[in-house]
């Protein structure tokens, strides 16, 4: 099975393994991009979208934890579904899969906002995944967004965000996640 692996940077895909990868750029533009050029030049069977992201102190996710995207919401886009999508349900199979590879992980909605606590209504955001899935499913590949979780929506200040814990929990997880999904 031939699966691309997409985060934003370096650091959230640590090192490659017998897998492509993708670093897409930050930001809900550049991740589209990207990732809809380099699926437009190869074919892939799955993709796995992995990175960092900010959860609601509500939602009782302490950093590093790892969740799996059920749905990835678009929140930045004000308009009703109809005149652009903005959700993107994430296939049960594949979320079984990255379930059974990562049992201690939390299967939640994901917002995908280009500014930090836009996300409305999603207890964890990020930055690129509606845009990455959103590519994946215009070009006809099946895709899942993992995260770890890196810090407090309403934390302010960044020196108190957990960095190194939530990059190093995703660079852990891949590995493990490129091999479930691909048995299935």
């Amino acid at each position: 099975m031939r699966v691309l692996v997409v985060a934003a940077t370096e650091r959230e895909l640590g090192l490659s393994g017998a897998w492509r990868s993708l670093v897409c750029g930050v930001g809900p533009v550049e991740a589209a991009a990207a990732t809809s050029a380099t699926l437009a030049r190869e074919t892939f069977d799955l993709l796995l979208h992995v990175g960092i992201a900010g959860a609601r102190r509500a939602a009782g996710l302490a950093p590093p934890r790892l969740i799996v995207g059920t749905e990835s919401v678009y929140s930045d886009l004000g308009v009703p579904e109809a005149m652009a999508p903005h959700r993107i349900v994430t296939p049960v199979p594949l979320v079984r899969a990255a379930q059974r590879a990562l049992p201690d992980a939390e299967a939640r909605i994901i917002g995908t906002s280009g500014r930090v606590g836009r996300s409305h209504h999603c207890e964890v955001e990020a930055m690129e995944g509606f845009a990455v899935l959103r590519a994946a499913a215009l070009a006809g590949v099946p895709a899942i967004e993992v995260r770890a979780i890196a810090n407090a929506i309403e934390e302010p200040d960044r020196a108190r965000w957990r960095f190194d814990e939530a990059f190093a929990a995703i660079v852990a997880a891949t590995p493990v996640l490129v091999a479930e999904l691909s048995r299935g």
